[in-house]
């Protein structure tokens, strides 16, 4: 596509500076969920904002739409402030958000009806707009009579037809199967690339690495707690890009490195660096059979202990929001290092993958208590209470010092669900209460 150039250089499309974000906790503390945040979109670029779920990314997005205030810094869209949305900037959703009483083409135009545009001109211009993303003939079709797929191109539409300037896509295609995404996407990239709409920019909130690699010019990758730009990728491949290209393979394998770099608490042992946490550690939510299983199978033949990560991910159907929480408690706990893309088992996670189930729980004790320092907290009260009862109120107001109500009892069950299978303390639903009932 043809760039507008100012002395050479790409005009600013959207500039984002040095944003900052927190929200109430229900004690009235403040939760800090974006932390300064600088970067610019400039014409002809499509920037995929990357990271866990949770990091941020779509909080950021919905500052930048307009939707949402930053509580210091400043979005600026061709360099004017951003307080409210505004016309020139368009916005596709995860879901799919259609008025399911209105047909494909009434739910193109509403966008238009809403700053007013004559019906004939609405009515023309929504036409158009369902041609160009493949839907015409449909224009009379309720959602309901749509797949996904269709849905979302109707989405699409919907946020093309305003003529934007820049396109705001949060996740669009997380809620599609993987044939249906890969479609859309390249038939977004021919849109976008073919010069068919009046786009300048795009910005992609994604957790998809490959879809990131695919698509974008550059990739900022989030960090969480709170969120902030860790790293910064340019892509330098042509579209379309080939998924078993070395070179995109490359650029894959380079992503998960970055994401997986430990952002805190690293401490090295023996030349192997270990991730270390706090009592208000926000521990990935992470079921005992997913660490069992992710374990046995890199302790595989095949893998003979050592896997690179976009591989296994790829083998066990696993993206980002699943793998990245398992390999983060394999690191906690000791079982697993990761380093440059690649994971590989210690002495304790090979001796876990061989064991038989009592001997695993064992060992899943000894290192829930060495590593997790929630567990130890709470199995020290246990030992230390007359009754050998506590309430679970307690340790979740303990939590609620570090981290928002919600995520509390989130961590909380996490650590009672991984005690209960180590036996270190038993739980009563019914009550909230832990005790020793069947202590080790």
């Amino acid at each position: 596509m043809t760039d507008n150039l100012h002395n050479g250089v790409k005009q600013a499309l959207i500039e984002v500076v040095d944003i900052k974000k927190s929200f109430k906790k229900s004690d009235n503390q403040d939760l800090l969920v974006l932390d300064n945040l600088h970067f610019t979109l400039r014409e002809g670029e499509l920037i995929a904002l990357l990271g866990k779920s949770g990091s941020g990314k779509s909080t950021l997005l919905r500052i930048i739409a307009g939707l949402v205030k930053p509580n210091s810094g400043e979005v600026r869209f061709c360099h004017q402030p951003v307080y409210a949305p505004v016309p020139g900037m368009s916005m596709v959703f995860q879901s799919f958000a259609l008025m399911p009483w209105l047909t494909v083409l009434q739910n193109v135009e509403l966008g238009l009806e809403a700053q007013g545009v004559p019906p004939a001109e609405r009515r023309a211009r929504a036409i158009k707009a369902i041609d160009i993303i493949g839907l015409d003939g449909f224009e009379s079709a309720f959602p309901k009579e749509l797949s996904g797929g269709m849905r979302q191109r109707v989405g699409f539409a919907r946020a093309l037809v305003v003529d934007p300037t820049v396109l705001l896509m949060d996740e669009p295609f997380s809620a599609l199967d993987v044939l249906t995404a890969d479609n859309l996407r390249s038939d977004l990239l021919d849109l976008w690339n073919e010069g068919k709409t009046k786009l300048k920019g795009i910005v992609l909130v994604t957790h998809n690495i490959e879809e990131a690699a695919a698509l974008a010019d550059r990739i900022l990758i989030f960090g969480s707690n709170p969120g902030c730009i860790r790293s910064e990728l340019t892509v330098d491949l042509d579209h379309p890009r080939n998924e078993s290209d070395p070179a995109f393979r490359k650029l894959v394998d380079d992503i998960y490195t970055l994401m997986t770099q430990p952002e805190e608490g690293v401490v090295a042992i023996r030349g192997l660096r270990f991730k270390t946490i706090d009592l208000g550690y926000r521990l990935p939510k992470v079921e005992i059979s997913e660490i069992t299983g992710f374990l046995e199978a890199v302790h595989t033949p095949e893998y003979k202990t050592k896997a690179d990560l976009p591989e296994i991910a790829e083998e066990l159907h696993l993206n980002v929001d699943d793998l990245f929480p398992i390999t983060e408690i394999l690191e906690i706990m000791r079982f697993a290092t990761v380093e440059k893309g690649d994971i590989a088992l210690t002495e304790s996670g090979k001796q876990f993958a061989d064991a038989d189930i009592l001997q695993r729980k064992k060992i899943f004790a000894d290192n829930l208590m060495n590593y997790v320092p929630l567990a130890r907290h709470i199995r020290h009260e246990l030992d230390k209470d007359p009754g050998h009862r506590v309430s679970e109120e307690r340790f979740l107001a303990e939590l609620e010092d570090y981290l928002s109500h919600e995520a509390a009892e989130e961590v909380l069950k996490i650590v009672i669900d991984w005690g209960r299978y180590a036996e270190i303390f038993a739980y009563d639903y019914n009550t909230g209460l832990l005790s020793l009932e069947n202590p080790q």
